[in-house]
C-alpha cells in the first residue's frame, strides 16, 4: 500500500482510508457486528491503515464496532473520530463544541474505541456559538495530555481553517469532495496547500452515485438512508446527472478499470496530500476501491475529464437544507 502524509506533524496513513459510517448508519440498515468486524479487518489485511468514524454515527455504535474490530492491531492503525454534534435521543439536534463537551466526548470515544489515545480528532461541524480559537485551545490541551495526537476540522471554510491553524497546526480538513462536488477547490484546497494541511474527502464516490449502481429507478428508505432527503438524489436529478457516470464508464473502459476506480484515482491525482475515505461495507468494495491506487491518470486523461465535466450542469444540492446549514461556507 502506498502511503501519504496528513499535515506536517508526522501523521502517515494509507493512500486510501476506510469510511466506516455505512457499517452502522447513513445509507441503509446497519450490518451485523460480525460482518462489520470482518470488513474492517479485511481492510487492514489488504493494507488500509486509516479508519474514519464518529460519535454521531449510530450514534455511538460505529465507534464501538471500529474499536472492537481494530483492537488487536491498534498500534498499526490510525483511527479518526469526531465530536461537535449535539445529540438527543439518538438524533442530531445541532452543534455543541463547548470545552466541557469536547472533553466528555473524548473520554467516551476513548472508551468506545478501546484505546487510550485518538489519532485524529475532528470537529464534525463548526459551532457558531463557540469561537474556533476556544475549540482548538481545548484540543491543544488534549494533545498535551496525550489523549489526542492530532486534530482536524470537518465541513469547514477557509477563514476558520486559518483561525484554527494559528492556535495549533491543523492536521487534516475533511470536507465533501468528489468529481461532481467541487466546492473545496475555490478556497479550502488552496489554504490547505499553503498551510501544509492534509485533505480527506468524504463522499469521494458521490455517496454512491459515482459507482454507477444508482439510476432514476433507485429508491432510498427515508428511515435508514440519508440520501432520501438529498436534492441530488431525486429521480429527476439522478437522471439529469447520469452523464457523469457515462463519462466515468468511458474513461474506465479505456483504462481497464471501473468507474469507482476512476473516480478515486481522479481524487488521488489532484494533490499528494489528499486521502479519500470511501465508505466500504463489503469486502468486494474494498478490493474494487484499492485498485484505484494503481490507476494512472495522465495529463490527457485529466484534461478530458475536466472538459467533459465542464459540459455537465450538476442538478441538485449536495445535502439537504439542515445539513447544509451546519456547513461552514
Amino acid at each position: 500500500m502506498k502511503m501519504r502524509q496528513l499535515g506536517t506533524g508526522g501523521l502517515t496513513v494509507s493512500s486510501l482510508g476506510l469510511g466506516a459510517m455505512n457499517l452502522s448508519f447513513g445509507t441503509g440498515k446497519a450490518v451485523d457486528e460480525s460482518v462489520g468486524i470482518d470488513v474492517l479487518r479485511a481492510a487492514f489485511d489488504r493494507g488500509i491503515t486509516f479508519f474514519d468514524t464518529a460519535q454521531a454515527y449510530g450514534p455511538y455504535t460505529n465507534e464501538m464496532l471500529v474499536g472492537k474490530a481494530l483492537q488487536p492491531v491498534r498500534k498499526d492503525v490510525v483511527i479518526a473520530t469526531k465530536f461537535g454534534f449535539k445529540l438527543e435521543n439518538g438524533a442530531t439536534v445541532g452543534t455543541d463544541s463547548r470545552p466541557e463537551t469536547i472533553r466528555a466526548v473524548a473520554e467516551a470515544s476513548l472508551k468506545s474505541l478501546r484505546t487510550d489515545y485518538i489519532d485524529l480528532f475532528y470537529q464534525h461541524r463548526v459551532d457558531p456559538n463557540i469561537p474556533i480559537e476556544e475549540v482548538v485551545g481545548t484540543l491543544k490541551e488534549l494533545i498535551q495530555e496525550g489523549k489526542v495526537r492530532h486534530y482536524g476540522l470537518s465541513e469547514v471554510g477557509a477563514a476558520n481553517i486559518r483561525r484554527a491553524h494559528a492556535v495549533h497546526p491543523v492536521a487534516a480538513v475533511q470536507n465533501q469532495y468528489s468529481i461532481w462536488t467541487r466546492e473545496p477547490e475555490a478556497e479550502v484546497l488552496p489554504v490547505c496547500e499553503e498551510l501544509g494541511i492534509g485533505f480527506v474527502p468524504w463522499g469521494p464516490l458521490g455517496t454512491g452515485f459515482l459507482t454507477g449502481a444508482i439510476d432514476a429507478n433507485t429508491r432510498f428508505d427515508s428511515n435508514t438512508d440519508l440520501r432520501a432527503s438529498f436534492p441530488r438524489f431525486t429521480p429527476e436529478a439522478i437522471q439529469a446527472n447520469m452523464p457523469v457516470v457515462d463519462m466515468l464508464r468511458t474513461i474506465a473502459a479505456r483504462k481497464g478499470a471501473t468507474p469507482v476506480q476512476i473516480a478515486l484515482a481522479w481524487l488521488l491525482a489532484q494533490k499528494p496530500w489528499i486521502v479519500p475515505i470511501p465508505g466500504m461495507d463489503k469486502i468486494a468494495y474494498i478490493d474494487d476501491n484499492l485498485k484505484s491506487v494503481d490507476v494512472e491518470l495522465d495529463a490527457d486523461d485529466l484534461r478530458e475529464i475536466e472538459q467533459r465535466m465542464s459540459q455537465i450542469a450538476i442538478q441538485g444540492a449536495r445535502l439537504d437544507d439542515g445539513l447544509l446549514s451546519m456547513s461552514d461556507k
